[in-house]
């Protein structure tokens, strides 16, 4: 098992309008496939940062996940360029972590 914390830098000021799409668009839509998507935070400290992470039972099943999800018509022609309008894609930054064994998250 291994989580992804993904951090990301909504473009100048749409920080809010990026978090709505998230959470009404985006996550469910994952979710709708299969992706756990376990948390989604705001950035205290940079009012353009966001960050969520998201659970894989392991590498074969992280493989599928993506495939389903970036891989679908409705993320290619409709997700996927509103998520671009919103970020800054080149600041994205993704760290894959395993817990460690005294973690409550394993």
């Amino acid at each position: 098992m291994y989580y992804e914390i993904r951090r990301y830098q909504a473009r100048s000021g749409r920080r809010e309008e990026w978090v709505r799409y998230m959470e009404d668009v985006v996550i469910p839509f994952q979710a709708s496939l299969g992706m756990d998507v376990t948390a989604s935070f705001v950035d205290t400290q940079d009012e353009d940062g966001y960050v969520w992470i998201r659970r894989f039972e392991g590498e074969a099943r992280g493989e599928a996940l993506y495939a389903a999800v970036y891989e679908h018509e409705r993320w290619k022609n409709e997700i996927g360029p509103v998520v671009h309008g919103l970020l800054i894609p080149e600041k994205a930054v993704v760290t894959r972590v395993a817990p460690t064994p005294a973690s409550a998250l394993r």
